[in-house]
């Protein structure tokens, strides 16, 4: 998607800060931090919405809901933290990339 941010971000046209990346997604940190530690988890694949999904994402998804635990914990949040996933104009959804909200405040 050649107008998406996060698209933009993943092919490194668009500088941001780095903290996890692998063949199947990349986490940043958010440049709007609603908390201490706010990190956005995204698939490289394109994906819209939650509403977008197809049964072919199932493994992506899954991989990216096991990554979380361990982005948050290399990031200073091993005490806890918080998800959150807007989904769709009347959800808040702002940027339409598939996007996971890491928050927090490290212990």
């Amino acid at each position: 998607m050649s107008d998406c941010i996060f698209c933009k971000i993943i092919q490194k046209e668009i500088p941001s800060t780095i903290v996890y990346e692998d063949d199947d997604m990349l986490a940043f940190k958010d440049i709007h931090p609603a908390a201490p530690v706010h990190l956005l988890l995204i698939p490289k694949k394109h994906i819209a919405s939650l509403q977008e999904l197809s049964e072919q994402d199932a493994g992506l998804i899954g991989k990216m809901m096991l990554a979380v635990p361990k982005i948050a914990a290399q990031n200073g949040l091993q005490g806890g933290f918080k998800t959150h996933i807007n989904t769709g104009k009347n959800g808040g959804q702002e940027v339409f990339h598939l996007h996971i909200h890491i928050m927090g405040k490290p212990a």
